[in-house]
């Protein structure tokens, strides 16, 4: 089944982690087939450390600092030792018993696409990008990703960047200041050629119009690729299963006013809802 929706579906963010996955593949597919035959269209990774609550920084009223008593084991946890009757002062009652909970760092492995140059010793000539929530957010992942963008663009790589995603900071190579309101879209997808550097291309991508077949720049002596971003979009939908999302409540993050009253008529002209 197809999602009922002409462009992105905005439920599909709430499966992100899927979805992304699934994007990278698909894109690297299609513009594999539509690569000169020296050069390959190849998935890479980056793995970062990320906090579950990395967008905020708390800071406690008070501190306890644990002062080393005897020896301590080397990546141990260090347990609090109940107060005994000499540890309390008289009248005050006894420190109530806790469960602890722990709480686990992951890392988490991110996906991008490169283009490289197999005669040239795998010279990368584009980067892909498909962001992901972590990418539009102040930590390590979006410090990687701008880090990573700023050392292509020196080394002279085109990069493509394509943001699926209505939530989060825009971080595109140019502020939204800078982008005329007729393409500051629900969705942007942009572009930067090594061979134009004073200039990026913005493509709009609206939540109610199909998303856009964009032109990926290659080197100087190709024509660029072709990639249809709604095809790929309805392939993750597809294969995905996403049949079984439930089109009765809200979307996350909400739609605007306006565009949710569009997705109820559009959900309830198709009957799902």
């Amino acid at each position: 089944m197809k999602s009922p929706f002409p462009g992105m579906d905005p439920y599909l963010e709430r499966h992100w982690g899927d979805v992304h996955q699934r994007l990278i593949t698909y894109i690297c597919d299609q513009i594999q087939t539509a690569l000169p035959s020296d050069l390959r269209a190849r998935m890479q990774e980056r793995v970062y450390i990320e906090s579950p609550d990395w967008r905020h920084e708390y800071y406690p009223n008070v501190r306890v600092i644990e002062r080393p008593v005897g020896r301590a084991s080397r990546g141990g946890t260090a347990v609090a030792e109940p107060a005994t009757i000499a540890q309390v002062d008289e009248g005050v009652p006894p420190p109530a018993e806790p469960i602890v909970i722990r709480l686990e760092t992951e890392p988490v492995t991110e996906g991008y696409i490169e283009i490289v140059d197999v005669k040239t010793g795998h010279r990368v000539v584009t980067s892909i990008e498909v962001l992901s929530p972590a990418n539009k957010q102040a930590g390590e992942s979006q410090r990687l990703f701008l880090q990573k963008r700023d050392d292509m663009k020196r080394a002279g790589v085109n990069i493509v960047e394509i943001d699926l995603l209505r939530g989060g900071d825009r971080v595109l190579m140019v502020s939204p200041e800078r982008i005329p309101p007729s393409h500051r879209t629900d969705y942007q997808v942009g572009a930067w050629r090594a061979s134009q550097p004073g200039s990026f291309w913005v493509y709009k991508a609206p939540l109610r119009e199909r998303l856009p077949v964009i032109p990926i720049p290659l080197r100087p002596t190709d024509s660029d690729a072709l990639l249809d971003i709604q095809a790929v979009v309805d392939q993750c939908y597809r294969n995905g299963g996403y049949d079984d999302i439930d089109y009765t409540g809200e979307p996350e993050p909400r739609l605007k006013k306006a565009d949710a009253a569009w997705a109820d008529t559009l959900l309830r002209e198709q009957g799902r809802r």
